[in-house]
């Protein structure tokens, strides 16, 4: 038997993608939402951890930033999900191609923070896998990433003024399922 993947036309239930900073609740909505759907649940992040078979911050530690962020727009870019929400690394908004496909599948919903909630939420990002550049700041992270989630965004939901029950609710009335 072959195993014929969907075209884009043809899929029924398209994907959700859940963007944002770390400490976002990307992971923690995605499982949510999807609970709520009936739908499947991807972390990328866990993706990633699951095709190398080793933590974040070692991939991280192991390919460098270049490479880490080559690594995740090529595996993303390859996904072909329905009826998925899809919670995405923070770094995803960097690779082109994975947004793209991530495009392709559904609609993109930016899980909005303000810096100092970041911040707090974060703290200094050791040993989280995250992609930053030698040198810069959390602040300066949080600054360059956020007019490229918003450019990306079809929706913004704000996760540090609501619930996260609240969250879901925001993006299904947003979004048309069928």
């Amino acid at each position: 038997m072959t195993f014929t993947p969907l075209e884009r036309d043809e899929v029924q239930q398209p994907c959700i993608t859940l963007v944002g900073m770390a400490g976002a609740g990307k992971s923690t909505l995605g499982e949510l939402l999807a609970e709520r759907l009936r739908w499947g649940q991807l972390d990328t992040d866990r993706y990633l951890e699951s095709y190398y078979a080793i933590p974040l911050q070692r991939i991280m530690d192991i390919y460098g930033l270049d490479e880490f962020l080559r690594i995740e727009e090529h595996l993303v870019s390859e996904l072909n999900l329905t009826r998925t929400v899809i919670s995405t690394g923070g770094s995803v908004i960097y690779g082109n191609a994975a947004m793209e496909r991530l495009k392709k599948l559904g609609p993109v919903v930016l899980l909005g923070i303000d810096e100092d909630t970041f911040i707090e939420r974060v703290g200094d990002g050791e040993n989280r896998g995250l992609a930053i550049a030698p040198g810069a700041s959390m602040r300066d992270l949080y600054n360059e990433r956020q007019p490229l989630y918003r450019a990306a965004a079809d929706i913004v939901v704000n996760t540090d003024t609501n619930t996260p029950e609240e969250c879901v609710n925001q993006i299904l009335e947003q979004i048309e399922i069928s």
